[in-house]
């Protein structure tokens, strides 16, 4: 019998299924809401707040 190797893809979505049935979906939901606070923290910091009213106008004109 030979043994089928795994692409990337397929070991990083069996790696996913199983971390889902370990600890559920509310997991994704937490770390997901934890790098946002924190992605926007860095981006305020490196940017600034005005860029944020820059990028929201922009937004605002399509």
């Amino acid at each position: 019998m030979a043994i089928k190797k795994m692409t990337r893809s397929e070991a990083g979505q069996r790696g996913g299924q199983t971390t889902m049935r370990k600890y559920g979906s509310e997991f994704y939901q937490k770390i997901g809401q934890a790098g946002g606070r924190k992605g926007g923290q860095t981006t305020k910091q490196r940017y600034g707040s005005e860029f944020y009213q820059k990028i929201g106008r922009l937004g605002g004109l399509k």
